[in-house]
């Protein structure tokens, strides 16, 4: 019996998950890039998507053919059936604000122009994407766990001393894993299956943060973690994934809509312990 490649774009996301470890690294490049903008894969040519990808065409054919279909044509067709139920894709949302915003603009009022386009196309797509019974498994998770451990490195760093600042005011103990000292690692072991480990983590992930979040879930503590991708290592370590995909890898990457989820998430706590979820409140610090 012939092997029938899957007809359905949840069917082909499922079996790329489960095929993606033991893909090659370029095969690896596309399921990402397949995943995190399934409109252009529905409406560009195999070229066009190739030199947005940096990978020659022909790979996409034959990765096409490792899943079981004649050509790219046939994978595409999923993506082109999934588009007509399909919120607008990220480079819709940006061209269409651009134009609400006034067009392009020259100087730096333009680069400011740009980024806020596309951060407002960041947050729509945040919207449309996140899963309601994620935000809900993790806000319990966040209430119910003796202590709450952050990791995030480099660029991620912002968000987890977000974390760490509303949590802390919001009376939960929490723990911020740094990198000062080189203790992180062995703070994290420490961790217990009654607490929660918070990992913030995007491509090219830290090798520290992967390697305390693989032996944290090993001891079997709950892990939640804001990521670029539902391919990304943490995968397959968390109850509660949330994938803001980075559209661009460059220096002026944002971090609006993961800012806005962290916020969003210690809301939900807040309207928890405060028992208001029509109005709750986050302290502040304030001044003399």
């Amino acid at each position: 019996m012939a092997y029938r490649p899957p007809e359905t774009y949840e069917e082909l996301i499922t079996l790329i998950h489960d095929r993606y470890d033991d893909m090659s690294k370029s095969y690896q490049k596309i399921a990402l890039y397949l995943t995190q903008n399934p409109n252009d894969v529905a409406v560009l040519s195999v070229n066009a998507i190739g030199a947005k990808c940096g990978i020659h065409a022909s790979s996409f054919v034959r990765y096409a053919q490792s899943l079981g279909y004649k050509g790219f044509k046939e994978l595409q067709a999923v993506f082109q059936r999934r588009l007509t139920t399909a919120a607008p894709g990220f480079d819709a949302r940006v061209k269409a604000l651009e134009v609400e915003l006034g067009g392009a603009r020259e100087g730096e009022i333009g680069f400011l122009a740009e980024l806020v386009a596309r951060d407002v196309a960041s947050l729509q797509e945040l919207l449309a994407s996140i899963d309601p019974g994620h935000l809900a498994r993790a806000a319990e998770l966040l209430e119910t766990a003796d202590t709450v451990y952050l990791i995030g490195q480099l660029r991620s760093a912002p968000v987890v001393e977000l974390l760490r600042y509303v949590l802390t005011m919001l009376g939960k103990r929490t723990v911020l894993l740094d990198a000062s000292g080189g203790l992180a690692t062995h703070m994290a072991k420490v961790a217990r299956p009654t607490d929660v480990l918070f990992v913030v983590s995007f491509r090219f992930y830290a090798t520290e943060v992967v390697n305390v979040a693989e032996e944290t879930a090993k001891r079997g503590v709950p892990i939640l973690a804001i990521t670029d991708s539902t391919l990304s290592p943490y995968a397959k370590l968390t109850q509660a994934l949330f994938a803001v995909p980075e559209h661009e890898y460059t220096f002026s990457r944002s971090l609006a809509a993961p800012m806005c989820l962290a916020q969003a998430l210690c809301v939900a706590l807040a309207a928890r312990v405060q028992k208001d979820g029509e109005a709750p409140r986050i302290p502040v610090v304030t001044g003399p």
